[in-house]
């Protein structure tokens, strides 16, 4: 299976929502662990980077291409 991309600052769809509502979160923080921020109640959530990917659905904004808008 072919690893899915995703970076700092990076808008995430998971693939079960929040019990707020939102099913976005974003990426605040990468290392071996993943901590992401719900983008409806402002919720941190740290994740192992494996258990990450496996909940990962889809990159919904991507950071780096704000980034090159700007």
């Amino acid at each position: 299976m072919q690893r899915k991309e995703f970076g700092l600052g990076d808008v995430v769809q998971m693939k079960k929502g929040h019990p707020c509502g939102t099913n976005a979160w974003k990426v605040i923080r990468m290392g071996m662990d993943i901590r992401m921020k719900c983008t409806g109640c402002d919720h941190s959530v740290l994740l192992p980077r494996t258990r990450f990917e496996q909940r990962l659905k889809k990159v919904l904004i991507s950071a780096k291409k704000v980034e090159s808008q700007e």
